[in-house]
């Protein structure tokens, strides 16, 4: 389960700027591309197992999805992908670079005072 192994990155990246992760850790915000390949529900459940029996039970975890975004180089548009078709929207050219969502960030860790 590809989701578990990311949920172990964020608990680690929390640790690393929280003290080990003694700090009361409220929510972690992630931002995840749709091309990144995870599911956020099985996300949301590893990171609650993970957590389960440490300081960062209860923890919410925020999950922002970033849609593909693609510059044409014929048209210089940049632009949503819709579906997996890898074409400029306006032009039709195949000439794209994927400029946005491919994302697996984590952007904020909000602790309690």
């Amino acid at each position: 389960m590809h989701e578990l192994s990311v949920a172990e990155s964020i608990v680690t990246i929390i640790k690393e700027n929280t003290d080990g992760g003694d700090a009361k850790v409220s929510a972690v915000r992630v931002r995840i591309g749709e091309l990144a390949g995870v599911i956020p529900e099985s996300l949301e459940f590893c990171f609650s197992a993970i957590t389960a029996g440490t300081s960062l039970e209860g923890s919410r975890l925020e999950i922002e999805r970033t849609a593909i975004v693609c510059h044409c180089e014929a048209c210089g548009t940049d632009s949503t992908v819709n579906g997996l078709v890898f074409r400029c929207p306006r032009c039709h050219g195949p000439h794209i670079t994927i400029t946005s969502g491919n994302e697996l960030q984590v952007v904020e860790i909000e602790i309690d005072d």
